[in-house]
């Protein structure tokens, strides 16, 4: 009796150790799998996004710049066989409104909004609008003020020269005219001295929302993603 409740005993513990050793290999095979699974959505992931360079490098080597030149995200790529084509006959008077300021990581680039509106006149060139029937008047508020001050009031606060002078040249020459808020200077400190000498004061950017859209202009709202 002895022997045969030892021969039992042993028999269950080497099933026990099989049923162990069955659970570690189904165990491995699972992290295996995962593991093939992982490498080879990482290997998915890489070539999306070498993939996505090249197609960018591509589009790169293509944009055009007819009007202002303000980096890659302000030129047009160009488009064949368009079939909707705006009038070059009248006048496109548009309200461009910002706010933004560039990030930390990005202080010492042209401000990002400007770089839009530097965008939205390339595209009506390209669209065969005469840039002298292109009208843009750029209201400026908030912390989007800093971008059109000078190189004293940048040296003063960021200990550089404003990035974004040669754009808002570039700007005025393309016929932007500038306007900044006055309540918004008042209450983020930048004084008339501060500002470009080719920045006008308005009392209230939201007089100007207003007189500018009842002449006609359109209004945009310039957001940066």
């Amino acid at each position: 009796m002895r022997k045969i409740i030892l021969l039992t005993f042993a028999s269950l513990l080497c099933l026990a150790a099989i049923s162990q050793q069955s659970n570690l290999d189904v165990l491995q095979a699972k992290k295996d799998s995962t593991l093939r699974a992982m490498m080879h959505a990482d290997s998915l992931k890489v070539e999306k996004q070498f993939a996505e360079m090249e197609h960018w490098e591509k589009l790169k080597a293509s944009v055009q710049f007819p009007a202002i030149d303000a980096g890659t995200f302000s030129g047009i790529i160009p488009v064949d066989n368009v079939t909707e084509i705006p009038d070059p006959n009248i006048e496109y008077k548009i309200l461009f409104e910002y706010v933004y300021a560039n990030p930390d990581s990005m202080a010492a680039q042209p401000n990002s909004a400007l770089v839009e509106i530097a965008r939205v006149i390339n595209l009506h060139v390209v669209s065969g609008i005469p840039k002298n029937k292109i009208k843009p008047v750029v209201l400026v508020h908030a912390k989007g003020l800093d971008a059109i001050c000078n190189n004293a009031y940048y040296q003063e606060h960021y200990k550089m020269d404003n990035p974004s002078l040669k754009l808002i040249k570039d700007l005025e020459n393309a016929g932007v005219k500038f306007i900044a808020c006055g309540q918004a200077m008042a209450f983020f400190g930048v004084e008339r001295k501060d500002l470009l000498p080719e920045v006008k004061v308005s009392l209230t950017a939201q007089t100007i929302l207003t007189s500018y859209q009842l002449k006609g202009y359109v209004w945009r709202f310039v957001k940066v993603d």
